[in-house]
């Protein structure tokens, strides 16, 4: 059947654009299969991946315009390099980039700045300044009481005070503004007869009570753009781009010839940039942060069973979670708007911590097996820990510890700049064929789970299914070229600020029927 001559030369399973365009930002899919090749070998490849991801706009967002493609393309390279100096211990390094993000949204919606973009949204901002008028005229009633018996008084709720308390608090608060102090002897009278002539001249206390009421909000609407006069909102479009790169360094012990035993340690770095713009982030419109490539360490553990007679080849390969602790380097120009909420903008902007980010843990289960002459049939499982991946930057934490103690917003422990919900499963399936001694072809299918509905806005897609088509060329028996492409079907999605997160019911974007095309090639060699 000549299977164990194809069990060496079908690698085309691993066309290096398995998870291109996988949950969250799975990239990679972090395949062993290099390592556990038969002798001495090299291989390098890259993958390119052309998406389209549009929507509409959805939920709390009080437009429905049209959101253009925000998925920006982009390529990753990959390369390995296994020895085996004997035949019962090999060494490999592999090099990949598993996790990233490319997105831009451009156009005329929420998530790009624009003249009518404010500081929280109308209603809100609406209620915001209702609330502070109310709390102020209550806080004026009590003083003024204080004022004019000498005793200290309960502050009363807003909902609890009388007409003629509100009246009186407003006329006050005037008289003071004018100049009349309230230990002054005058005060006393003057008031009383300012707060009986404006019930007189009005009609009656309801409408006195409104009169007062409107100047207070006029105030208290000038106190905000007094406020927001010193906030500027951002400018340009939301936009993210990280990366990450890895180099596993691989032992493995052969005990025998279907046996293989490996381990090693992971260094991985991280780099990033965000850009939040639009009227959908809120304070968060103008929010920008940075964070410079760092490394850390992980590891990862593995076995694999072969019977090259049969081309059956098995492995299970564990890639532990790697912490990076980053000093994200961030900007909030709308910091003073935190007044509003009577937050001390400096508390923020001159704050300065470390941002933890932990890239999941994984779990890759490979298996080919022969199923008819020059023919073998393969399959990928891969399990990603996206349900405990969170970033949050330390800034971006203050701000969002602030704000959510808004009813509005609800979230009194603050919120995530980007989690997820769910944990990643994918698989893939297939066929490959021998055709002769230099050519071989293979076809799949690939489904992934995604990592949670509703997404954040930033990757706006849940799971896929896909269907690839394969080739591999081989001029000689020591080296091939290989090449495939995939069509991708990428599952729709509600999409969510970071503030909404956990709350299902609400979404500020709606994106379906999106696609995407990934192209692979790879050179392989053995020596």
């Amino acid at each position: 059947m000549k299977l164990k001559a194809l069990s060496t030369a079908m690698i085309l399973a691993t066309v290096p654009m398995t998870g291109a365009f996988a949950a969250a930002m799975d990239r990679s899919g972090q395949s062993m299969a290099a390592f556990l090749q038969p002798g001495n070998y090299f291989e390098a490849g890259i993958s390119v991946l052309d998406p389209s991801v549009s929507g509409k706009e959805a939920g709390e967002t009080p437009t429905r315009r049209d959101i253009g493609d925000m998925a920006g393309d982009y390529y990753f390279p990959s390369a390995a390099l296994k020895l085996q100096p004997t035949k019962n211990f090999s060494f490999g390094i592999l090099y990949d980039q598993p996790f990233g993000a490319e997105a831009e949204y451009t156009g005329n919606n929420a998530f790009v700045s624009d003249a009518s973009n404010t500081i929280l949204p109308q209603p809100v901002l609406d209620g915001l300044i209702q609330s502070k008028v109310e709390t102020a005229i209550a806080q004026g009633s009590k003083d003024i009481s204080d004022a004019l018996t000498g005793q200290n008084t309960p502050l009363q709720k807003f909902s609890d005070l009388t007409d003629t308390q509100i009246i009186t608090a407003g006329v006050a608060n005037q008289l003071i503004s004018a100049g009349l102090a309230p230990t002054d002897p005058a005060f006393g009278s003057t008031l009383q007869t300012q707060v009986q002539n404006l019930i007189v001249a009005s009609g009656g206390t309801e409408t006195a009570k409104g009169i007062i009421l409107e100047g207070a909000k006029q105030a208290g609407n000038q106190q905000v753009d007094d406020v927001l006069a010193t906030a500027p909102l951002g400018t340009g479009n939301t936009k993210v781009e990280v990366d990450t790169q890895s180099l596993s360094f691989v032992f493995g012990f052969q005990p025998n010839e279907n046996w293989n035993f490996y381990a090693g340690p992971v260094y991985q770095t991280i780099k990033g940039n965000l850009s939040l713009r639009g009227q959908a982030y809120s304070i968060f419109n103008g929010y920008d942060a940075t964070i410079k490539e760092t490394g850390d360490i992980g590891w990862l553990a593995g076995f694999a069973y072969q019977i090259p007679e049969i081309a059956l080849k098995a492995s299970l390969t564990y890639r532990s979670e790697i912490d990076h602790d980053v000093k994200a380097k961030e900007n909030l120009s709308a910091a003073n708007a935190l007044g509003l909420i009577d937050v001390n903008p400096t508390d923020i902007t001159e704050a300065h911590g470390n941002t933890r980010i932990t890239t999941p843990q994984s779990v890759n289960l490979d298996f080919q097996t022969g199923i008819m002459a020059n023919t073998v049939a393969f399959a990928n499982v891969r399990w990603v820990e996206w349900s405990k991946f969170a970033i949050r930057p330390y800034q971006f934490g203050l701000v969002s510890e602030a704000v959510g103690k808004l009813d509005a917003v609800n979230r009194p422990t603050g919120f995530d700049l980007v989690a997820y919900d769910e944990d990643q499963i994918s698989a893939t399936v297939g066929v490959g064929r021998k055709l002769n001694d230099q050519w071989a072809g293979n076809v799949s299918v690939g489904w992934d789970s995604g990592a949670g509905n509703p997404v954040s806005t930033l990757g706006p897609t849940e799971g896929y299914w896909n269907v690839g088509l394969g080739v591999q060329y081989s001029p000689a028996a020591n080296y091939f070229i290989a090449g495939g492409v995939k069509y991708f079907m990428l599952g729709d999605a509600k999409s969510q600020t970071a503030a909404q997160y956990g709350e299902n019911n609400r979404i500020v974007g709606d994106f379906q029927d999106n696609d995407a095309w990934a192209y692979g090639l790879k050179i392989g060699y053995r020596f």
